[in-house]
């Protein structure tokens, strides 16, 4: 049956979003028994219309009751109660997202970062483009040069390529690792090299070695979704320091650091995702400066720094470390095949055999005929002919995307334009609908896009959109960002007098 009479009111004028309070009655419903398993529940649209509020309100309230066990969705059938949950998740407290004390805003956010997500799940529909994703397109790998190579192999080394190797990699593969950052400046040995799972198993495994249950980190704000995915995994705390046009403010990380004791710092210093922002040189040696001054470790993600197609190379953070602080992680996951899941950590020898140990524990070992494959790849030279074909197409596409949106998007709408990687990072007009209040009308025109909100550890920047442009031809670029226009202005139209939704 269907419940058409929820018993609650919502206060327009209270400081708790609405969202917020449409869980706090259908979740005290739930438990009272009013509301009993298997009741099915308005539609969010005609829910909305009964309460006279923002259609974005209710899904996000849905969103979260669902994450949260209390409702499920049956595809064509609606939204249903499961009934009580034996304890609820903390992330439906009805905290306001405040200071802990500590600095850190984390558990509210949590819960809405949580529906924002439920909400990007709709991007798989067919026929949408869908800018969403943090991959290369599929016509940028090397297919035809990947099947020579494990063909090659398989030959070669036949079922020595099929067994385990040892914990560290394969060694003519760290031995091409190294030779291969030699040439951004990096000196280090092939003792010092661990191959990976790709760049997000490299995260993953410095966060368990260097960061315990509790710990602090401090990343860029916004920063990448997944070291935020995996440092609340591990129940580590995400501390963000805000960013300008050079990237991490060091005078907020050192009152950070004089007020926190921290111990791992994130940052991504070329092209940095989401935003596009390049750190200069000055602004990397004041980092290393501070991190050396504080003692702290710092875990520089490099996965970006080949996607150049503008401007001359900087070194990367570890070319300049001169104390052996910094541990850098990155991969061939942007510039040969994401699938291949082949990273690396390049670590000093102490935190080198920890996270080593660590590596072992979790997989024994990455595939060796990936990891051969890889580096017969590398030997060949496939790779530095493969980023010289990808970054012309991405500068082509870039530029597609920069005129696209100045064609498109409202007035007042502003971004960045990035010298290398994947991404325009997108602001809207304040005076609009936010990225996700804009989002299920975006899809339902065609097009999807990254919510803003999802790559600031304490949910800001409602107002931004992350787009990646490399990821479609630039046809598709040019009809995605005018579906995106034609969206913000149907909202747009009507928002003066909406209930604005108050989603973090």
């Amino acid at each position: 049956m269907i419940d058409n009479d929820l018993l609650m009111k919502v206060d327009k004028d209270s400081e708790e979003p609405i969202y917020r309070q449409l869980i706090r009655h259908i979740k005290s419903q739930i438990e009272s028994g009013t509301l009993g398993a298997g009741t099915r529940l308005p539609a969010s649209r005609d829910l909305a219309q009964m309460l006279s509020i923002s259609r974005i309100s209710v899904v996000n309230a849905y969103a979260e009751l669902r994450a949260a066990g209390y409702l499920s969705a049956r595809a064509g059938r609606g939204t249903f109660v499961n009934g009580t949950v034996d304890a609820a998740l903390p992330h439906l407290a009805t905290s306001n997202g405040r200071h802990n004390g500590q600095g850190e805003r984390f558990q509210s956010y949590v819960a809405n970062d949580r529906s924002l997500r439920e909400m990007m799940r709709v991007a798989s529909k067919p026929g949408v483009i869908n800018f969403s994703m943090g991959a290369p397109p599929l016509e940028f790998f090397p297919v035809h040069h990947l099947r020579e190579a494990l063909n090659f192999t398989l030959d070669r080394d036949g079922s020595k390529a099929l067994t385990y190797e040892a914990p560290e990699g394969y060694y003519p593969l760290r031995v091409a690792v190294r030779e291969y950052v030699s040439a951004l400046g990096i000196n280090c040995s092939a003792e010092q090299v661990l191959i990976t799972g790709g760049t997000q198993q490299a995260l993953d495994l410095v966060l368990q070695t260097v960061l315990g249950e509790g710990d602090l980190l401090i990343t860029e704000s916004p920063t990448y979704l997944g070291v935020i995915d995996l440092a609340r995994t591990r129940k580590q705390q995400v501390l963000g320091v805000p960013m300008n046009e050079d990237g991490m403010r060091l005078d907020i990380l050192e009152n950070y650091l004089i007020d926190h004791p921290v111990r791992l710092i994130y940052v991504m210093p070329n092209f940095q995702n989401p935003t596009g922002v390049v750190m200069p040189l000055h602004r990397r040696r004041q980092l290393l400066a501070l991190a050396h001054q504080y003692n702290v470790t710092i875990l520089e993600d490099g996965v970006y720094h080949e996607l150049r197609f503008e401007g001359e190379p900087l070194p990367p953070l570890k070319a300049l470390d001169e104390h052996g602080i910094v541990i850098h992680a990155s991969g061939y996951t942007k510039n040969l095949m994401p699938g291949m899941r082949i990273g690396y950590v390049i670590a000093n020898n102490f935190h080198h055999e920890r996270l080593v140990r660590v590596k072992t524990t979790a997989d024994v070992s990455t595939p060796g005929l990936n990891q051969r494959a890889i580096h017969l790849l590398l030997e060949r030279g496939v790779l530095a002919r493969q980023l010289e074909r990808n970054n012309r197409e991405l500068r082509r596409r870039r530029d597609v995307a920069a005129m696209a949106a100045s064609r498109h998007l409202p007035k007042g709408t502003t971004w960045n334009i990035p010298s290398g990687g994947l991404y325009l990072w997108i602001k809207l007009p304040e005076d609009g609908p936010s990225a996700a209040e804009l989002y299920l009308s975006a899809v339902e025109n065609g097009v999807a896009y990254a919510i803003g909100s999802v790559f600031y550890p304490d949910g800001d920047g409602k107002y931004h959109l992350r787009i990646n442009f490399g990821a479609h031809k630039p046809q598709d670029i040019e009809e995605g960002f005018r579906r995106l226009g034609k969206a913000w202005r149907e909202i747009a139209q009507h928002y003066a007098g909406m209930e604005k939704a108050h989603l973090l």
